[in-house]
């Protein structure tokens, strides 16, 4: 809204020229979700305490987390606000990859507030089944990759990291592709969600990375000069990524341990919804797999052990997923997120490194 109340009077004065600048708008876009996380933060957490929506504690759970019961969840409205408005206020709103980005965002978040809302109705860490989670998150998907395959130039193609001229057109198979990003996406940082200030300290690192990855997408030079897709309009949402990390800053200030308030559902659907959709907008779905490598192993983890358990009747894992299995090992609880966000570091450096890999 305010770019394009500000960058028409370039006319009159040439100052606010400035705001035509990607770089520009996702800097104030990053400060306006910073400042907005901490001055709304407190007022959430009492507001969160009022409506007495305290964490529910796995059972099966390391010992230690018993005493985070009752601490407020669903601070992840936080976050999805915290988001959304520094993007309208800043982004190209005629631009209709932040529309689609912001679409999979709030969907993703939806679906992740009526999961949280039903655990604290019930007392319980049980929301949603599993079949209605999957089923809404498979709903949500589709609807944004059917709006990706109406818009006009986009490409229904799937490219590979360090191979320049290896394209692989899907046809029919793309809407099921991106749904099958999207929804492993956004359940890999679910479950990722599990110590103070894990997930969103590695969500701010993969939203940084994706924030300069959809940059070089949109940018025709650059993006030539490294070799990668050329995505017309894909530079827009690097403004929804620096939202993200910043909303992200501002959460960590109330979520670092001992957290004064968990993101939930909403928060951790709706963040790895974003950063999938960024993926499929900026044609770097595959390098996903990389920068989210945490989240990745995270998801791995679980999988694993519940097929080795089905299987052989033996865990592989102390406990799923991998963050509690260190716990149980002794590890602190601020050593396992500080490692964890190093791991998240050095699988984001890899993924950059790939982009001269070609």
């Amino acid at each position: 809204m305010l770019y394009h109340l500000l960058f028409p009077l370039r006319e009159l004065w040439s100052v606010f020229n400035v705001f035509q600048y990607l770089t520009f708008r996702s800097a104030l876009a990053g400060a306006t979700a910073v400042a907005l996380s901490l001055m709304l933060g407190p007022a959430t957490i009492r507001w969160l305490r009022r409506l007495s929506v305290g964490q529910s504690i796995r059972e099966e759970g390391p010992e230690r987390h018993r005493e985070k019961a009752g601490t407020p969840t669903m601070g992840g409205v936080l976050i999805v606000a915290a988001v959304a408005l520094p993007t309208l206020m800043w982004a190209n709103l005629t631009n209709h990859y932040v529309w689609v980005t912001l679409l999979a965002l709030l969907g993703f978040g939806a679906i992740g507030f009526v999961d949280d809302f039903l655990k604290v109705r019930r007392r319980r860490n049980l929301g949603l089944t599993a079949r209605a989670k999957m089923g809404l998150q498979l709903v949500v998907s589709a609807a944004v990759g059917g709006t990706l395959l109406l818009l006009p130039g986009h490409q229904e193609v799937l490219l590979f990291p360090f191979f320049k001229n290896l394209v692989l057109p899907l046809g029919l198979l793309y809407l099921p592709f991106v749904m099958l990003v999207l929804v492993g996406a956004s359940n890999a940082v679910n479950l990722t969600d599990g110590l103070d200030g894990l997930a969103i300290g590695a969500t701010l690192i993969a939203a940084g990375t994706y924030a300069l990855l959809s940059y070089i997408a949109g940018h025709a030079v650059v993006a030539d000069y490294l070799q990668v897709a050329h995505v017309p309009g894909a530079g827009e949402v690097a403004i929804v990524c620096a939202a993200m990390v910043g909303a992200s800053i501002g959460f960590l200030w109330f979520n670092a341990h001992p957290a004064e308030m968990f993101m939930g559902d909403v928060g951790s659907l709706a963040l790895g919804g974003g950063i999938g959709t960024v993926a499929v907008v900026a044609k770097q779905e595959l390098l996903l797999v990389v920068v989210g490598g945490l989240f990745v192993a995270e998801a791995l983890s679980v999988i694993v052990q519940v097929a080795s358990y089905r299987f052989r009747g033996r865990r592989v894992l102390r406990m799923a997923p991998v963050h509690h299995h260190f716990e149980l090992v002794g590890w602190s609880e601020t050593k396992i997120v500080v490692r964890f966000w190093i791991v998240a570091i050095l699988f984001s450096f890899l993924a950059l490194s790939t982009l001269k890999l070609r």
